[in-house]
């Protein structure tokens, strides 16, 4: 396989101008060149490509998938790290929903207490310019 990036855009569903931010960073490595200056990707890009989009679509950041992809060239090697990882990465989906339930919470108490009056008695607009108003500490 010997592809362009259009190509390797088309096959990962990453844009292009991604694909050139992973170089980069140095996700993805620089790939070879034609006599015409053209990237030219194989199937070990669109494999690690594919890996990468697919951790950023789980949320993991850079690098972390830095280190999945350094741990994954060594398939001998304990995958404790990995582990280690992923659980740290669940530990904060699970603070960002509960951060989200309690906004959740707090907008739906706001719009329950709204008597559908004059913006100068709306309670919508008291909350929001009154921290101490709310219910529930969500703040970030």
């Amino acid at each position: 396989m010997n592809i362009a990036i259009g190509e390797l855009a088309k096959r990962t569903a990453v844009k292009v101008p991604t694909i050139r931010f992973y170089e980069q960073i140095g996700l993805l490595p620089t790939p070879p060149r034609t006599e015409g200056n053209q990237r030219r990707y194989g199937k070990t890009e669109v494999d690690r490509l594919n890996f990468i989009r697919h951790a950023r679509e789980l949320g993991f950041e850079v690098d972390d998938i830095r280190e999945l992809l350094a741990m994954s060239a060594e398939p001998q090697a304990s995958c404790h790290q990995a582990d280690s990882i992923a659980r740290n990465h669940l530990a904060e989906v699970d603070r960002r929903i509960a951060s989200l339930t309690a906004l959740r919470g707090e907008l739906s108490r706001m719009i329950d207490e709204c008597h559908h009056g004059r913006i100068c008695d709306c309670q919508i607009i008291e909350a929001l310019a009154d921290h101490s108003r709310c219910a529930t500490d969500h703040a970030h």
